[in-house]
């Protein structure tokens, strides 16, 4: 496709306009102030599409950008070429959401017969409870539930007897991982990742199975997270799980799932309901305010330490070079914490030596 537009004025050419112009899309469908701007923009024929192919598909948004511009009709302002190419990509990631949905209907079927509910989380958790308009708009890698931890190794060898297989080692994952190696099955569209943890170890003890379960949502058949801790872990699993509040990001895909669940819940009040998350979460949020054009669902606590990161995470834009040379002392120093974390585990915990013994020992 050759979709580039000769902007005027130097008009959505850097990494920094053109992640806030497909943020901004993601939420004209809810918000007037930010219909009204985009539809200005797009009227400006100023856009280089094929930059926001590429910023789009990278953050996992590319059908949602397509499914919101459709909702309000902006879709004449576009190549048709690109309109054609967008309906089909969201096209095929409907269909295989379909298939995602149906994979996971059998699979609580199963667990429940044996007495175990699962809890679905992320994507899947979100196409379940039917949070987005069009299931064709939210990307879906794994299906993820989350169980207790006695339930998830249970859980683990019925759907090996139902012919569910990993492809890994089951030495990749150390003791305290979170989730189980992946499990697969043929002919069916995805992979399945059972959780025992939420976060990594350090911040198991306040936001996890025991802490979401007790206010689970039922819909249908299904258990999901409420929608305050949907919200919650949509910033968590990007923040901590992923390093992101390290690297000051902001993947579009948690952040559009964000704005959503801010529609069902007060956003403000659930991120002040942890403690020792409070900061990290309220970071994200803050940037979620930011990028999404200061949305009144997104308010966010103002502290001198959230100013600070906004600080951080808008001057990144500015040097694209020395940011990418940031990230990679970030990168180099996180694989080294977590080198020595697993050193420190083996020396005190006698489980962790068997596994470290048995990981460096395999051929594998």
């Amino acid at each position: 496709m050759n979709l580039k537009t000769t902007p005027k004025n130097n008009v959505y050419l850097n990494y920094k306009e053109i992640l806030y112009f497909i943020s901004k899309c993601l939420t004209i469908s809810l918000e007037d102030k930010n219909r009204l701007e985009i539809e200005k923009r797009l009227q400006s024929k100023t856009i280089n599409w094929e930059s926001v192919v590429e910023v789009s598909t990278a953050h996992y948004v590319f059908p949602a950008l397509y499914c919101n511009l459709k909702r309000v009709g902006f879709l004449s302002y576009l190549p048709q070429e690109l309109v054609n190419f967008m309906e089909h990509i969201t096209n095929l990631n409907r269909e295989r959401n379909q298939q995602i949905i149906s994979q996971a209907k059998e699979l609580n079927t199963l667990l429940l017969k044996n007495n175990i509910t699962p809890i679905f989380l992320k994507g899947t958790g979100n196409l379940l409870e039917g949070l987005y308009e069009d299931i064709g708009e939210r990307m879906v890698g794994d299906i993820d539930f989350l169980l207790s931890k006695k339930d998830s190794y249970r859980a683990f060898r019925i759907l090996e007897n139902d012919n569910y297989y990993t492809p890994e080692t089951l030495l990749n994952n150390p003791p305290d991982h979170r989730h189980f190696p992946r499990l697969i099955k043929k002919n069916n569209i995805a992979a399945v990742e059972i959780h025992c943890k939420l976060l990594i170890s350090k911040y198991d003890n306040e936001f996890n199975y025991s802490f979401v379960a007790k206010d689970t949502q039922i819909i249908g058949a299904y258990s999901v997270l409420s929608y305050a801790n949907k919200l919650n872990f949509s910033i968590l699993s990007n923040q901590i799980n992923d390093n992101g509040f390290f690297y000051k990001s902001i993947p579009l895909r948690n952040a559009y799932d964000v704005f959503l669940l801010s529609k069902k819940t007060n956003a403000k009040e659930a991120v002040i309901s942890l403690d020792t998350l409070n900061h990290p979460l309220n970071c994200f949020l803050a940037s979620c305010y930011e990028v999404f054009n200061s949305v009144a669902s997104l308010e966010y606590n103002n502290t001198k330490q959230v100013a600070s990161y906004l600080s951080d995470f808008n001057s990144q834009f500015a040097n694209p070079k020395a940011t990418h040379r940031k990230h990679k002392i970030i990168q180099i120093y996180l694989f080294l914490k977590h080198r020595l974390n697993i050193i420190y585990k083996s020396i005190i915990y006698k489980e962790y030596r068997v596994w470290l013994f048995k990981r460096v020992t395999d051929r594998n």
